[in-house]
């Protein structure tokens, strides 16, 4: 799913958190977000996930056919963010039915019993999530993004608190969903993440486009460099 922007703005009062972005993603490319705290990378990512409009500019996600059903679309777009948006009185099983039913699943009960054999948690399936340990909540909360096959992933420093089997989990899954043509916007704090996995690099400051560029994986050195110079 491609992603076009044209002095895309968002404020915030008379404060820009976005200003004058112009942004062109593939579909099926992986972006990496990056920027310091308050740079305006979780405003971006809002604003990709249809969750709250813009001030100004333009944004395009999707073809001409596609945006003229937004709540469709939106069914076509997964966000991992700092919440879980689990349910705590819900069994990990009814949690995904959930949202099953949100994104009109068919066959919702092998699609959620192929989720939980994903991220280990079957043996669970009917275990309240308020008893599961973090590691259990943030293998969940890998499952729904999954769940209903989005074609654009958003993730919010996804990686931030995940024990070992869950790091492991989630590269996996996005190693996966890259090689299936999906397009990724991932935000982080961690150069070495970004080379790893993203095919080009967004360097926000203070809600501007500081970079936009090919990632050069071969060139670890002069990318921290850039990094460090607008984020670090």
């Amino acid at each position: 799913m491609q992603i076009t922007a044209r002095g895309l703005t968002k404020l915030y009062g008379d404060l820009p958190a976005v200003h004058g972005l112009d942004l062109d993603v593939a579909s099926g490319e992986m972006l990496a977000l990056l920027g310091r705290n308050g740079a305006g990378k979780s405003t971006l990512l809002k604003m990709l996930a249809l969750l709250t409009k813009s001030s100004g500019g333009e944004l395009m996600i999707g073809d001409a056919e596609e945006r003229l059903h937004p709540e469709s679309l939106k069914r076509r777009i997964g966000m991992l963010a700092h919440n879980t948006f689990l349910y705590d009185d819900l069994t990990a099983s009814e949690n995904l039915h959930f949202y099953c039913s949100i994104y009109g699943i068919e066959d919702a009960e092998t699609v959620c019993l192929d989720a939980l054999d994903t991220v280990g948690l079957r043996s669970f399936s009917n275990e309240l999530v308020r008893n599961f340990s973090r590691g259990m909540r943030q293998r969940l909360t890998i499952g729904r993004l999954f769940l209903h096959d989005p074609d654009l992933l958003l993730l919010d420093e996804p990686f931030n608190g995940l024990d070992d089997r869950a790091v492991e989990l989630l590269e996996d899954q996005l190693i996966e969903a890259k090689n299936r043509g999906k397009t990724i916007v991932l935000c982080t704090h961690q150069i070495d993440l970004a080379l790893k996995f993203a095919s080009r690099l967004l360097i926000l400051h203070r809600g501007k486009a500081a970079y936009v560029g090919e990632n050069h994986p071969g060139q670890p050195v002069q990318m921290q460099k850039l990094y460090r110079r607008y984020a670090g």
